[in-house]
């Protein structure tokens, strides 16, 4: 596959893993150039995950070889990989939060006994690698203090000082400031030209066009394409993935809002520790039209939501729904519901779905004591079969199976048979958390069109997104929150990346808020 007489820095040779009845990878070969940044993107499911954790030891695979510059490696675990030259920065960071940047890095590597002599090498080496990547993190500084951005460098500081010369990277910029992600790209970049080898596994197909010299593209299992990147599109790639055309772009006209119908003043949440997690927010949500909320995850987000669908209280501010001051008359989810308030959760295995539910079960949900759903005492099966049938149908929930446990479903299923039950109560006001979080390129188009679509029957949608993609596709109106503070109001027609990026790392900008 790679095209000059130099030895693939990593050659997979017909890797096959079945996980029971799952036959998560087919008969892979490809090979990742010394010196390259190498995409591999597929939809959920494609097998990518598995076949990176085979490459780094965690999977065995069944059959197949894996060669490391030219030599045949046998990797049974991680301590395998790092010794053959391959290190991985997972998606979560697998670090120790209450141990210093230095502690971090040495752990399982300290260098005997004497520990001083260790962290004095260590300290050294790692300073080094800093100077020559732009990595600069402090040493001494406990990992639970640092923001996401320098924590991911941490692991890419683990990696390096463990003499990986393949990095492979899961969804590296999910945490990131466009900002932070520039600062990423321009450290891979740096990586690649001094003959590292570096494996890009994330969904973005702009960041595959940016970054990447070849992309590898999975599907079902199995290898559908692999191109070098300045020949592709992203469009050709989503195709590639789904197997079909796909839209990448949300298609909507200018929204027309209408009257205010979500009144929040001055909302201050606290957590179990009495410490502010959302402090002093105010905004209106009008009909019509669709609000963004923006920033890096853990800066409040998460909060404001469970506090307006009823999840968590707030110790002080107001929120006004139907002439109804949701605060002081202490309303619940169910009766914010009542008033025509509906929730689809960021997390939908915890808070969205009963995993061994059925699918029609999980469907009322939350409305199960609803006239339609009930027979005298008792639940009429029949109707909420029928009900449920109805919702997949209309929403393309797959299998189209009601009584299937939802476990059985994937993640895009789940996710758009969630918001079918939300969205058939016909509510005023939708709360919309990570809409397509773990969700495929064509559930996305899917779900983008649905949330257009009530917006333009007069609905008032309030979504919760660490997508930039997403916020500026779907948002008329953009909150950016950093710190637990609305720290910048922009109309979609004034928001940037840039502006935006700012904002979410606090730095306010001229004319934002």
């Amino acid at each position: 596959m790679v095209e000059n007489s130099v030895a693939p820095a990593l050659e997979l040779r017909a890797i096959d893993k079945r996980f029971g009845t799952v036959h998560a990878n087919r008969s892979i070969s490809f090979a990742v150039a010394p010196g390259s940044i190498h995409g591999l993107i597929g939809e959920n499911g494609a097998g990518k995950s598995t076949l990176m954790n085979i490459v780094y030891g965690f999977h065995r695979a069944d059959s197949g070889e894996i060669c490391v510059h030219g030599r045949r490696v046998d990797l049974g675990s991680p301590q395998d990989a790092i010794r053959a030259g391959i290190g991985m920065v997972h998606q979560h960071f697998m670090l120790v939060e209450n141990f210093t940047v230095l502690e971090n890095v040495v752990l399982g590597v300290e260098g005997g006994r004497l520990l001083a002599g260790g962290f004095a090498r260590a300290r050294a080496e790692l300073e080094k690698i800093a100077r020559d990547y732009a990595l600069a993190v402090p040493l001494d500084t406990v990992v639970s203090e640092l923001p996401v951005g320098l924590q991911q460098r941490v692991e890419i500081l683990k990696a390096l000082y463990r003499g990986a010369q393949i990095l492979i990277l899961d969804e590296p910029t999910a945490v990131l400031t466009p900002q932070e992600a520039d600062a990423l790209f321009k450290m891979l970049r740096r990586l690649r030209d001094e003959g590292k080898s570096v494996i890009l596994v994330t969904h973005k197909l702009r960041e595959i066009m940016a970054i990447t010299d070849r992309v590898t593209v999975m599907r079902q299992g199995v290898i559908v394409g692999e191109v070098a990147t300045a020949t592709t599109s992203p469009r050709e790639l989503a195709e590639k993935m789904v197997g079909r055309a796909v839209l990448l772009r949300v298609e909507k006209k200018l929204a027309q809002p209408g009257a205010t119908l979500l009144a929040v003043r001055d909302l201050e949440v606290r957590d179990r520790l009495g410490v502010a997690r959302v402090k002093g927010v105010s905004f209106d949500l009008r009909a019509g039209e669709i609000v963004g909320v923006a920033g890096v995850s853990g800066n409040g987000q998460s909060e404001l939501l469970e506090a307006l669908a009823g999840i968590r209280f707030p110790t002080r501010g107001s929120i006004a729904l139907q002439n109804h001051d949701l605060v002081r008359e202490h309303l619940g989810p169910r009766e914010r519901r009542a008033l025509g308030l509906a929730h689809v959760p960021e997390d939908r295995l915890r808070m969205g779905v009963v995993t061994n539910f059925s699918a029609e079960d999980n469907a009322i949900l939350g409305y199960h004591d609803r006239a339609e759903c009930n027979r005298g005492a008792l639940l009429d099966r029949a109707a909420i079969r029928k009900a449920c049938e109805g919702k997949m149908a209309a929403h393309d929930v797959r299998p189209p199976l009601p009584t299937l446990r939802i476990s059985a479903f994937s993640g895009g299923n789940q996710q758009k048979l969630v918001l079918a039950r939300e969205i058939d109560v016909d509510p005023r006001v939708l709360l919309v958390g990570q809409p397509t979080r773990g969700v495929d390129i064509g559930a996305i188009e899917f779900i983008h069109k649905k949330l257009v679509a009530l917006r333009d029957a007069g609905k008032a949608l309030l979504i919760v997104s660490v997508e930039l993609d997403e916020i500026l596709g779907l948002a008329d109106r953009i909150l950016v929150m950093n710190a637990g503070e609305i720290v910048g109001e922009l109309l979609r027609a004034d928001a940037t990346e840039e502006k935006m990026g700012l904002l979410m790392a606090g730095v306010k900008s001229e004319g934002a808020g």
